[in-house]
């Protein structure tokens, strides 16, 4: 049996991260947008949050302004089981 890729990443501790940014627009630094960006991630460092917000700081214009983040174990290890066997009806 073969698992997917999600599946597997979530067996192994990924949950799901949700971060909703505020960023200044660059033309006009008064004024806020926001931006919800969501990945599988570990909890508690958050390495691929960081990636996502290190490539903004160095290829974006917008300066951030605030990050606010949840995270969500979607499955644990103690949560699933593998089955044998099966029953069909009918």
């Amino acid at each position: 049996m073969r698992m997917s890729s999600d599946l597997a990443r979530q067996l192994n501790g990924y949950g799901l991260t949700t971060a909703h940014i505020l960023y200044r627009i660059p033309d006009f630094e008064s004024v806020l947008q926001t931006y919800v960006w969501q990945d599988y991630d570990l909890a508690p460092d958050f390495p691929a949050m960081h990636r996502f917000l290190e490539f903004w700081e160095e290829n974006l214009d917008g300066p951030l302004h605030s990050v606010r983040y949840t995270h969500q174990r979607l499955i644990g290890t103690n949560e699933w089981r593998r089955i044998d066997g099966e029953f069909r009806l009918q």
